[in-house]
């Protein structure tokens, strides 16, 4: 039996954090191990506990959750960092997105929708708000004034990369893509690391945001 997904929650909102606890506690594969009320201590509790998953919010007093992200992504890269927040603003996705966050979830989802996002990030995918993918595409897909020529990093990716990159756009999973390309899907994972490395990238939100922003793949269709 796999050991269950050690779970960090960190809310300044007490009764939220216990109903995500509540929530959790049914799901034999998740232990929620620690909760924290603001980044700072956040912080400290990463470094304590060693989880696996963090659902951290954003706006919170003192150090927020996008700083806190950003020093746990530092010390700790293997750690999923998946924002949990009420908020829509741009700002805020991109810092998160920036600051290394793996993905980024509206706290207006299903339980059941939350459980299995969670358990996505640790197959690769990026759990995403359907409104907030949105919000990437578009906003990348404004600053791609150029779709030939890709020069820079860019120019380092095989054909089948290239392909991977614009199925991870539409959202695939790895075992998706794998049955589209008719591969195995740790081959997608391979190609996944390979470009996230040529890329100097942390996670797959970055490498679909990239990916339309350089105009590497058409997303007008």
């Amino acid at each position: 039996m796999m050991e269950p997904i050690r779970v960090l929650l960190v809310d300044d909102h007490i009764l939220f954090r216990k109903g995500i606890v509540n929530l959790l506690a049914t799901q034999t594969d998740m232990e929620v191990v620690g909760e924290a009320g603001d980044g700072e201590e956040a912080l400290g509790k990463a470094r304590e506990l060693m989880p696996d998953l963090i659902l951290m919010d954003i706006t919170m007093p003192g150090m927020s959750g996008r700083q806190a992200t950003r020093v746990i992504k530092e010390e700790m890269p293997y750690v999923k960092i998946v924002m949990l927040t009420v908020s829509e603003r741009d700002s805020d996705l991109f810092d998160a997105i920036r600051s290394g966050a793996d993905g980024y979830l509206l706290k207006d989802l299903e339980p059941a929708e939350l459980y299995r996002l969670c358990r996505g990030v640790f197959r690769g995918e990026a759990p995403l708000s359907p409104l907030m993918a949105a919000k990437i595409l578009r906003e990348f897909s404004s600053l791609a004034d150029a779709r030939t020529g890709v020069v820079g990093p860019a120019g380092k990716l095989t054909p089948r990369e290239i392909e991977v990159l614009e199925l991870i756009v539409k959202g695939e999973t790895n075992k998706e893509i794998a049955d589209t390309l008719c591969v195995a899907e740790s081959t997608v994972k391979n190609h996944l690391r390979n470009i996230l490395a040529k890329l100097h990238l942390k996670n797959r939100v970055q490498a679909a945001a990239y990916a339309v922003r350089e105009g590497l793949i058409d997303n007008t269709g």
